[in-house]
């Protein structure tokens, strides 16, 4: 690979807008195994949140997708490869961002948690915001007139 066609795709990988219709690859090797990612994505994802007892392997999943990448990306910036390797290298990258990006929008693993926490949080602002309009509240001074 020539030193302007290695700059080339890593450019191409690093483009804000890469993964724009992207497709996730269908299988994958990923730290030496083999994934079914398409399926793993597209199955976390129909769910609106992650499960307790799926969120480890999902996270793991996540780890070994970024570590992957990693591996890929310095391969093509070593430069000693073919253009077609390269080609292929920045495929499955763009692809593996594509689905850590499906990955990292999922939604909180507990949304009753997530409710109650809210619910918590709100009800503190205007326990503050009424002992501070009452003047009970010892950072605030009454506003006399």
């Amino acid at each position: 690979m020539q030193e302007y066609e290695r700059k080339q795709l890593l450019e191409r990988i690093g483009k804000e807008g890469a993964t724009i219709g992207a497709r996730i690859p269908e299988e994958i090797t990923v730290q030496g195994e083999r994934v079914e990612l398409r399926d793993f994505v597209f199955e976390i994802k129909r769910r609106t949140t992650v499960p307790e007892g799926e969120k480890e392997r999902v996270e793991q999943a996540k780890r070994n997708l970024r570590k992957e990448r990693i591996e890929r990306l310095d391969r093509i910036e070593a430069g000693e490869i073919s253009m077609a390797e390269g080609e292929r290298l920045a495929e499955s990258i763009i692809g593996i961002d594509r689905a850590l990006e499906g990955l990292q929008q999922l939604g909180p693993a507990n949304l009753e948690a997530e409710a109650r926490a809210q619910e918590v949080a709100d009800k503190k602002r205007w326990s503050r915001f009424m002992r501070q309009a009452l003047g009970l509240d010892e950072d605030s001074t009454p506003n006399r007139r």
